[in-house]
Parts: structure tokens; C-alpha cells; sequence
């Protein structure tokens, strides 16, 4: 009986790829920047893995003083394996705003610099060695620290903020349909919470779901604090909003939009605003949990661990992984690595 067993597991691992009984986080080829970037643009057009646009602290960290700097550049890595090329540059320095992919481009909407938010949407393309920027319809008002994800042809945006200075999150959604190149920016139901920034958005099973983030307000002093979130939501249209089951805990900036399968979404790290105020020479990092909702259950459940936790960061699905590009690693200090997540089934 012992030999037979022993025998059938052998054959189980021959003809089953490892990656179907455990994850894989692997570090590719960093950006090439020595600093990293918070807030940057991201995703695939043509096979090719696109980065663009964020901010950081080149000089002195904020500590010190230093000033945050957005940048223009545009990265492509053609494939796992390759290094990273410059390759162009956004209409203007951005961060901030909400990326995805969308057949063969990187869909860019709002976003911010040091002084002001902006209601540009465009499209990346890198195509025979050129990278192509279009522009799409504006959004309707400026917007920066908002989430998004696209559900079929048409990409979804909720919250942000419409000014630097806001101490009100948003909690608007709009939709625009991709598909049709004479479609305008519609104004869908409102998120029935509190508004919010730097959400995670995620589509599975043909809906729109939006968990934790920030809301804001104005505290003692007049400065605008944050209030961490646990709520979250789903949207279809036959249904409108759905509160869901709270996430276990806060999370703020994890990378958006969020992994998403058939039968649910993953929260990979983010703030869970524990460690506001600490010194950054006793910050401890980032949450690095790795959240899995499953929406047959309905429930929440703890995945496991992410190497190096980053926020305020896109997520790409490219080719058979995941990619995290970049990020930052504490307070003020980002990353320039980039690492894929394979999950031990792609097809949950």
C-alpha cells in the first residue's frame, strides 16, 4: 500500500508543474533607476511589460527634508528575462492615477505632479519598437489616488481626491466603455460609504469590487489626516453596490488593480495604518499578508507572506505571473525592484 502511494505521488510531481502546489514570488530585472518609483503606470501592450510616470525623493528623504520630484519616463522589458529600456515620455510628469490593460495598450487616467491633479486619460502603446501615445476622453473633473479596474470593455474608476489639498475622498464611480470610440465618461452610482483613496479594485466574475482605503478629514491642526478602512464592496449593474465582508484588517495603497480570478481577488500587503507616526528608523515596513476573498464563501482568509511588501503600486497580470513594479518600501523610500507572483493555480 506504502509503495503505491509513494509511486502515484511520484507520477502527481512528473506531470503536474510545481506552481500548482505552491506560489512562486521571483525578483526580475529592477528598474533602472537607483531610487524606484511610488505611483507609477503600468501594465502589457504587444507582450511588452510597460512602466511610466511616479514620484520620489531623489536627493533627501522626507525625514530630512527632502522634496518629492514626479517624473516622465516610460520603461519596456519585452520579456521576463530582458533588461528594462527608456523608451519615451508621458504628456507631462504624473503618478498617482489608475492604470490597466486593455487590448494591447495601457489605459492612464488622472493623476497628479507637485502642484495640481489632472483629468487626462490616455493610452500607452508599444508597438514595433515605437511607443505611441492617444488620447482618450478626459475625465470629468481632475482626479489622483483614485482606484480602478475593467469589468469586460469597460474601466471603472471610484474615489480619489480632485485637489491636493482635498479632506474629502471621493466616493464617485464612473465608467467608461472602451470599446466604442465615441463613448464618454457615465456617472454610475455612488460608492455608499465613506469616500476614499488609494482603495484596492479588482474584477472577477463580471464585477467591480472595491476594498479598504482612506478616508480623509481635517483634524485639530487643520492638516488632512487619515482614517484607515475595512469595509468593502461589489458593484453589477442588475445589482448596484453590495457591502461585502470586512477585510480582516485596514489596507491602504496595496497594488491595484488587485490579482482576480474566477471565484474571488487577492490583497497583496498594503498600510494597515498601524505604524502612522513612528520614526522611519523604527518603522517596521509594510503589512506583508497576502489576502485572499473568496466570493463563493464570501470570507477572508490569510495566504501567506509576500517577500518584499511594497504600496502605492500597480499590479499586471503579464503572461503566467503577476508583476508588482516598483513601490514604495517605507515611508518615502521606494523600490526600484520588480517581482512576479505566480499563484499556485491561476484557474481558482
Amino acid at each position: 500500500m506504502i509503495r503505491c502511494l509513494t509511486s502515484l505521488l511520484g507520477w502527481l510531481l512528473i506531470v503536474t508543474p510545481l506552481s500548482a502546489f505552491a506560489d512562486e514570488w521571483q525578483a526580475i530585472e529592477p528598474l533602472p533607476d537607483l531610487e524606484g518609483f511610488a505611483g507609477s503606470y503600468a501594465g502589457v501592450s504587444h507582450d511588452a511589460l510597460l512602466v511610466a510616470g511616479g514620484a520620489n525623493f531623489p536627493d533627501k528623504k522626507p525625514a530630512q527634508g527632502g522634496t518629492k520630484v514626479w517624473h516622465d519616463r516610460v520603461f519596456v522589458l519585452e520579456s521576463p528575462a530582458g533588461k528594462w529600456k527608456s523608451v519615451g515620455k508621458l504628456p507631462r510628469p504624473l503618478g498617482y492615477g489608475v492604470s490597466v490593460s486593455y487590448r494591447e495598450s495601457v489605459v492612464c487616467v488622472g493623476g497628479s505632479d507637485s502642484q495640481q491633479h489632472y483629468a487626462d486619460v490616455f493610452q500607452l502603446q508599444w508597438h514595433q519598437g515605437e511607443l505611441r501615445t492617444t488620447k482618450l476622453p478626459s475625465f470629468p473633473h481632475p482626479i489622483a489616488n483614485a482606484c480602478g479596474a475593467i469589468v469586460g470593455d469597460a474601466l471603472y474608476v471610484v474615489g480619489g481626491q480632485m485637489e491636493p489639498t482635498s479632506s474629502q475622498a471621493l466616493t464617485a464611480t464612473w465608467r467608461l466603455n472602451l470599446s466604442s470610440k465615441e463613448s464618454t465618461w457615465q456617472a454610475m452610482p455612488d460608492l455608499p460609504a465613506s469616500g476614499r483613496i488609494l482603495a484596492v479594485a479588482a474584477a472577477s466574475a463580471d464585477r467591480l469590487w472595491v476594498a479598504g482605503g482612506a478616508a480623509l478629514h481635517s483634524d485639530t491642526s487643520g492638516k488632512v489626516a487619515r482614517t484607515y478602512l475595512v469595509d468593502a464592496y461589489c458593484f453589477d449593474e442588475a445589482n448596484g453596490w453590495q457591502r461585502i465582508t470586512n477585510l480582516p484588517h485596514a489596507v491602504t495603497a496595496a497594488a491595484s488593480p488587485a490579482p482576480s480570478f474566477a471565484n474571488g481577488f487577492y490583497v497583496l500587503g498594503g498600510d494597515d495604518g498601524t505604524q502612522v507616526g513612528i520614526d522611519i528608523a523604527r518603522h517596521q515596513g509594510f503589512s506583508n499578508r497576502i489576502l485572499h476573498y473568496d466570493s463563493r464563501q464570501a470570507r477572508w482568509t490569510d495566504q501567506g507572506e509576500i517577500p518584499a511588501p511594497r504600496v502605492t503600486l500597480p499590479c499586471v497580470r503579464w503572461n503566467e505571473a503577476w508583476v508588482l513594479p516598483s513601490g514604495e518600501m517605507l515611508p518615502g523610500v521606494r523600490s526600484p525592484q520588480v517581482w512576479t507572483w505566480t499563484r499556485g493555480s491561476m484557474n481558482e
